[in-house]
């Protein structure tokens, strides 16, 4: 799961917590977030702080913030854009440094003490949001400026952040009655509790199974995968034993190359019925609650479903354009993964095997098909893509673009023992931010890749404040025997969240608060994706771990050979699953469904052949539990704006220094600030067209 870039605002994480706390709290001196952290570039002194310090800074946070609010409100001056939006931007300094750790922290090293404090924390986060969001004080003053904004002389980023401060409040319920409003409370409580629910209960489940294994049942596995899993079971003190779980970097692998089909379809079935088990994790009664009432405020803010209040501000503006783009490049995708379906059986039937090509099959028959297409398989390709240098081949690729260069930092606090700290700078030497790179799976992390931020760039009394970024992923980790050798997927997962990272560390937003289209917000991702296999690239990081040689000529060869293998089921995989979460959340209400019931139905409706399940099924889909309700489709149309921007650089160029000092200047450095649209045609010299993702994907005859 490639998960999203996750640049939280100050509203969003300032409201995680005001509402129902006591306002009585003691500073306590030894408490780190009470005072300077006094670390190099300032980033939070993370071995300093324990979970006991979270929530006294929590409440004394939620003082001082509300206290900036009354401030706002109770000013006695006519509204301005300084006294009532800036001042609103500034507004809770501990509340969002504090929850800026937690939220990163909750999500990469959790436990159970911090699981506790997020079920607790979450009540309050809907609580204050609608404490601030329903403030009719403050909605007045940000209503007065709205209305009046021709006087103030704003530039661009003030009025673009004005409209969507506005916006964000009519949306939130800020002109509704006094009834409704507490109406709208109540459901914005209860799911609060069940979204954070829904994603401890994924976490849970991915951590409860194990497949233990004999020696004798490893038959087929290359050594690496046998290494780790042996790495595994020692961990769960199973010495003697070879493990494999439910985390991507294991059961892929697995599935990838045991002939086992009985315990290949043992692990799929685990790894797809998460959260449908029928026991204390079950996600199926949550989930069915969180789109009720999702549909039910929906009504209550006046919009037809959730989807139309999600998709209002973003690129897409209303459903229909999301199902437009998503059923025609289904219509082209199904063919192509039928006629996978039908190579596949091929190899079944001459192999003698007695049987129909199953989901759990997919991939241990995909391989042997590109094996016979193109002679590839992934154990030909780890050797050349040991981590760090697939990290530092990135870094040279991201130099050679913009300039910038990554130095590893020592003596400096991180987030967990694991994560690797960098120094990032401008060409001219500069310092532009600080990096962290968080590679390996863990129980206390959640599955998938993401990038967060611990601070956003800003302007502060005249003073810039500099990002910092993490990047956190789920890789293959490293054994007794060899290093970290990742997967070519893998490969385009550390390119694509640096993608994020680039986002967070250009940004020259002068606010706390950007508004970033939700379906644009892929694009700086995926764009960095092609870069990672074009041959001129691999020929700079791809070396043998253990000779040091360069990849071979044949090999890269294949790698673009074998460019359209699997993308029938690369597409058919991942849009089913955006329209499961466009349909879910496209209902009217009042909505009552049975959710297995539900996706069945859908899915046959579609036609989604049964060799394939989506990527994510409802009760595990942690992104519509979270930030991507109604915005999973946001991956593909990203894709369409990716694909057309590498054309910039394929016509000048892949290394082009003027086409990405553009892309840095139109896009990077503004994004959140601007007009989503305006800034690719700033970049392009037009609108995104739909032909480069058509002819990339195999989809285009």
């Amino acid at each position: 799961m490639k998960k999203l870039f996750k640049s939280l605002s100050v509203v969003i994480i300032f409201s995680l917590l005001l509402a129902g706390c006591s306002n009585t709290t003691e500073k306590d001196p030894s408490n780190p977030f009470f005072s300077d952290y006094n670390t190099p570039f300032n980033v939070p002194p993370f071995e300093k702080i324990m979970v006991r310090h979270y929530m006294p800074a929590i409440e004394e946070g939620i003082k001082e913030g509300r206290a900036d609010i009354d401030k706002i409100v109770a000013n006695k001056e006519n509204p301005t854009f300084e006294n009532t939006i800036e001042a609103y931007d500034r507004s809770g300094e501990l509340l969002l440094n504090v929850m800026m750790v937690f939220l990163a922290q909750t999500s990469s090293n959790t436990n159970d003490s911090l699981q506790a404090i997020q079920m607790e924390i979450s009540p309050k986060y809907a609580g204050f949001m609608d404490e601030i969001l329903l403030n009719e004080g403050l909605f007045k003053r940000i209503k007065s400026v709205y209305d009046r904004q021709t006087e103030f002389n704003l530039n661009p980023e003030q009025k673009f952040n004005l409209e969507n401060l506005y916006k964000k409040f009519v949306r939130s319920g800020a002109n509704l009655s006094k009834g409704d409003q507490d109406s709208l409370k109540v459901l914005n409580q209860k799911l609060s509790v069940l979204t954070v629910k829904f994603n401890q209960n994924v976490l849970a489940e991915t951590n409860n199974y194990m497949l233990l294994l004999d020696k004798d049942e490893l038959n087929g596995l290359p050594e690496s995968v046998v290494s780790t899993a042996s790495e595994v079971a020692k961990e769960a003190g199973k010495a003697g034993k070879w493990a494999f779980t439910t985390q991507r970097p294991s059961i892929f692998p697995f599935i990838t190359y045991s002939p086992d089909r009985k315990l290949r379809s043992e692990i799929f079935k685990a790894y797809t019925n998460r959260g449908n088990n029928g026991n204390e994790n079950d996600n199926n009664k949550i989930l069915a609650s969180i789109i009720s009432l999702r549909a039910e405020r929906a009504r209550l803010l006046g919009y037809k479903t959730h989807a139309h209040v999600v998709l209002e501000p973003r690129m897409a503006k209303v459903p229909e354009n999301v199902f437009g783009l998503l059923n025609n490049l289904w219509e082209k995708a199904i063919p192509v993964a039928k006629s996978e379906v039908a190579e596949m059986q091929k190899i079944i039937d001459r192999e003698g095997g007695n049987f129909k090509l199953e989901p759990s099959d997919w991939w241990y028959y995909a391989e042997k098909l590109r094996m016979q297409e193109y002679d590839l398989d992934d154990n030909q390709l780890r050797p050349y893509f040991k981590i760090d240098n697939v990290r530092d081949g990135l870094f040279t690729v991201v130099n050679k673009l913009f300039g910038i260069t990554f130095t590893p930092l020592n003596n400096i606090p991180l987030p967990h023992p694991d994560a690797q700290p960098f120094e990032v700078k401008n060409a001219d030497g500069s310092h532009l931010g600080v990096l962290y790179m968080d590679f390996f799976p863990r129980n206390s992390k959640q599955q998938g890749a993401w990038c967060v931020t611990y601070r956003n760039h800003h302007i502060d009394e005249g003073n810039i404040i500099s990002p910092v970024v993490t990047t956190v992923f789920n890789f293959t980790p490293p054994t007794d025997g060899q290093p970290s050798l990742i997967s070519l997927e893998e490969v385009l997962t550390m390119y694509h969240e640096i993608g994020h990272a680039l986002d967070a560390l250009f940004n020259k937003s002068a606010y706390n608060n950007t508004y970033v289209a939700w379906d644009f917000v892929e694009l700086p991702s995926q764009l960095m994706e092609h870069w990672a296999l074009e041959p001129l690239v691999l020929n700079m990081y791809a070396k043998h771990y253990l000779t040091n040689e360069p990849i071979p000529a044949n090999l890269v060869q294949k790698i673009k050979n074998s460019g359209y293998f699997n993308q029938g089921f690369d597409n058919v995989e991942v849009l089913s699953a955006s329209l499961l979460d466009m349909s879910l959340h496209s209902l009217e209400a009042p909505v009552n469904i049975n959710i297995q019931k539900f996706e069945k139905e859908y899915f046959d409706k579609i036609g989604l052949i049964p060799q394939i399940v989506s990527r994510y099924r409802s009760t595990f889909f942690s992104h519509i539990a979270g930030e991507y309700d109604a915005g999973y489709y946001s991956y593909t149309w990203a894709a369409v704006l990716d694909n057309d921007a590498f054309e910039a650089f394929r016509e000048k160029g892949i290394f082009d220094q003027g086409t990405a000092e553009l892309y840095r200047k139109s896009v990077l450095e503004r994004n959140g600030t601007l007009d989503a649209m305006q800034m690719f045609v700033d970049f392009r010299g037009r609108e995104p067209v739909i032909e480069p993702l058509l002819k990339n994907r195999g989809l285009m005859k």
